[in-house]
C-alpha cells in the first residue's frame, strides 16, 4: 500500500517518490534520466525535444511548477515534470530509466502528480503525446485522459481533476452526501469507488437523506439494486452495488434505463463498469489512511462530461 507523508511517498521494495524543489540540485540528474529514457525509444521524425534536454531547461521548467522523482535504492529512476499556468497544469517529460521499467513507477509518479494538483485546487491537466507511440497514448487513456486536440502526429490529451474534500468522521461523510443532494438532479449518474469499508454506503445514506427518499439505505450487495422513491416530489434514488458484476452488459440486465431519467443513480464499485450509463457522470473515490484508528476519509469528486464540468464550482463549495 502506498503511504504518503508530506513531500515523500514510499512504494515499498526500496522504491520511493519525492517532490523536486525548483531550487534543488536535481537538474543534472533529471536531465540525464530524460535523455537516457527517451533515447531508448524507437526513433521518430522529428526527434523529440527531450533528446536535447539541458539542466538549464529543467531548472526553468521546475521554476514554474514542480517535479515528482522516483528513486530505487536511492538511485534516480524516473521523473515527471509539471507546469502550472493559471487554472491549467501540464505534464511533461514523463519517463523511467530502462533498468527500472515495469515496476509501476510511471503510474505512481503520475498519480502523485495528480494528487498534488488536486490538493492545490487545479481543475484540469493536459499533456502532449506522439501518435507514433500508440502504447503510450493508450496508457494515458487508461489513466483518464482523452484527446482534445491534434496537430500532425502530436496529440493533446487532457482530463478533469477531482475536487478533494476531507471528512474527519463518518458523520462528516454522511453530511457531504447530504450536501451533494442540493447539486444533483434527475438523470444524474454517480459512480462511487473506494476500498471495503471506506464509506461508500455511508456517503449514499447522506445523499438519500438530502433527497428525502423512502427506506433505509444499506449495502445492496445481495439484491444488486434498490429503488428509494422521493417523499418530497424530487428525484428518487437508485442504489446499485456492482461488486459482483463483471461487465456493463451485466449491469444492463438490471434495466436501470427504466429509472435513469427520473432518478439519481449511484453505483458502488462501478468504476470500469458503469461508465456506459451516460457521457456525463460524477466519479466519487473515497479513501482512508493506513491507520485503522483514524476515521478521516479523503473524498475525491471528479466531474465527467459537460453537465458535471459546469457544476464544478458547486462541488467545490460543498
Amino acid at each position: 500500500m502506498r503511504q504518503t507523508v508530506l513531500a515523500e511517498t514510499w512504494l515499498g521494495d526500496g522504491r520511493r517518490l519525492r517532490l523536486v524543489e525548483p531550487a534543488g540540485k536535481d537538474a543534472e540528474a533529471i536531465c540525464e534520466m530524460i535523455v537516457e529514457a527517451f533515447g531508448h525509444r524507437p526513433p521518430v521524425d522529428p526527434p523529440p525535444p527531450a533528446l536535447s534536454e539541458t539542466p538549464e531547461n529543467v531548472r526553468a521548467a521546475l521554476a514554474s511548477g514542480f517535479g515528482v522523482m522516483a528513486l530505487v535504492e536511492e538511485q534516480p529512476a524516473g521523473i515527471v515534470i509539471v507546469s502550472l499556468d493559471g487554472p491549467l497544469a501540464g505534464i511533461h517529460r514523463v519517463c523511467v530509466r530502462p533498468d527500472y521499467q515495469r515496476l509501476g513507477i510511471a503510474a505512481a509518479m503520475a498519480e502523485v502528480a495528480i494528487e498534488v494538483l488536486t490538493a492545490r485546487g487545479v481543475p484540469a491537466v493536459e499533456l502532449v503525446a506522439r501518435a507514433e507511440f500508440p502504447k503510450v497514448v493508450s496508457w494515458w487513456r487508461r489513466h483518464g485522459f482523452t484527446e482534445v486536440d491534434r496537430h500532425g502526429t502530436s496529440l493533446t490529451l487532457a482530463r478533469q481533476l477531482p475536487v478533494r474534500k476531507e471528512a474527519a468522521t463518518a458523520e462528516d461523510t454522511t453530511e457531504l452526501g447530504r450536501r451533494l443532494a442540493t447539486v444533483v438532479r434527475a438523470g444524474d449518474v454517480i459512480i462511487a469507488s473506494g476500498d471495503l469499508g471506506a464509506g461508500k454506503t455511508t456517503f449514499t445514506q447522506g445523499l438519500g437523506a438530502g433527497l428525502g427518499v423512502v427506506g433505509s439505505i444499506i449495502s445492496p450487495t445481495f439484491v444488486l439494486s434498490r429503488v428509494h422513491p422521493s417523499t418530497t416530489g424530487g428525484p428518487g434514488l437508485v442504489h446499485v452495488d456492482a461488486y459482483r458484476l463483471g461487465s456493463f452488459a451485466e449491469l444492463e440486465d438490471l434495466d436501470l434505463e427504466l429509472s435513469l431519467e427520473d432518478s439519481v443513480t449511484i453505483v458502488e464499485w462501478g468504476a470500469g463498469i458503469a461508465e456506459g450509463l451516460g457521457e456525463d457522470y460524477l466519479e466519487i473515490d473515497i479513501r482512508r489512511g493506513i491507520d485503522p484508528e483514524d476515521e478521516t476519509r479523503w473524498i475525491f469528486l471528479t466531474p465527467i462530461g459537460d453537465r458535471w464540468t459546469a457544476s464544478r464550482s458547486e462541488l467545490e463549495a460543498l
